[in-house]
């Protein structure tokens, strides 16, 4: 049996915060605020031990680090700031995606990323 740690506390606490997938970096990086003397070893072993478990799940995006986020979650997709690499969680999907499939294939899953501006970086003048 697993012991609930400061250290495990705040990864969870930092996966059940975030607003979108995040990488291990930001993971720690963010968890140390809570846990100041949490390494990035603890990290990786505690994000390999909760997606046995089932508790989140990797979502990957081509050319970047893997991200993780929360299993169980309602369906949805995400988009990436091309300026910051953060990403955001979109809670909308395009509904009639069988049109785009090839004839006589069938449609099993899908993930759609949009790439952009965020707000943020939007409003900095460059």
């Amino acid at each position: 049996m697993q012991r609930n740690t400061q250290q495990r506390q705040a990864i969870q606490s930092v996966l059940s915060t975030a607003m979108g997938p995040l990488t291990i970096p930001e993971i720690h990086q963010a968890a140390q605020r809570r846990a100041p003397s949490l390494g990035i070893a603890t990290v990786y072993r505690t994000i390999r031990r909760m997606l046995d478990q089932g508790a989140i799940l990797q979502i990957g995006i081509p050319g970047e680090l893997p991200r993780y986020e929360n299993a169980g979650r309602s369906h949805h997709h995400f988009f990436q700031c091309r300026t910051c690499s953060r990403v955001y969680e979109i809670h909308d999907c395009p509904r009639d995606l069988d049109r785009l499939i090839p004839e006589g294939f069938e449609l099993e899953d899908h993930e759609v990323f949009l790439f952009g501006r965020c707000n943020e970086c939007r409003s900095v003048v460059s």
